[in-house]
């Protein structure tokens, strides 16, 4: 199985009813990096991420995500199906705003929302592309106005 392979399925327990499973196998993907595999780096950051039930260390694998990512070349994504590297950019903007945004750090979650927005251009005109912006959307509601709902 390649890593990539490796990477997804522990991705997609993580996010289903086997969280702590899909959990502990990102760990060990991680672990089992070398600190020049920026992409893997990158995508497992991302997703270790959204596996936390702590604000501050969600937001440093948040951050961890987006120091890989400025290593990355713009193909490194492909086996994941990722055409470009800065379409993922946005993503990675969007989460470290949210998390600043719930942390009570309106300053850090504008300039990095502002960021986000700014990468935009790299997203495709697709489902996921779609996503993004309306989270980005949402997200500049809620900041907007604390009782907004992201409906």
């Amino acid at each position: 199985m390649s890593e990539w392979t490796r990477i997804i399925e522990a991705a997609g327990l993580a996010q289903g009813p086997g969280q702590a499973a899909g959990r502990a196998l990102l760990l060990e993907c991680w672990e089992s990096t070398s600190p020049v595999e920026h992409a893997r780096r990158c995508v497992l950051a991302h997703y270790l991420a959204d596996t936390e039930t702590d604000l501050d260390a969600e937001i440093a694998w948040d951050v961890r995500a987006l120091e890989e990512h400025r290593f990355m070349a713009d193909a490194d994504l492909a086996p994941l199906g990722i055409g470009s590297a800065a379409g993922f950019r946005p993503s990675l903007e969007l989460n470290l705003a949210d998390g600043y945004h719930r942390r009570g750090e309106p300053d850090r979650a504008r300039e990095h929302l502002d960021r986000g927005r700014a990468a935009v251009d790299a997203l495709g005109d697709d489902g996921y592309g779609t996503m993004i912006r309306r989270g980005l959307d949402a997200l500049e509601r809620r900041m907007a106005d604390p009782v907004a709902t992201d409906g």
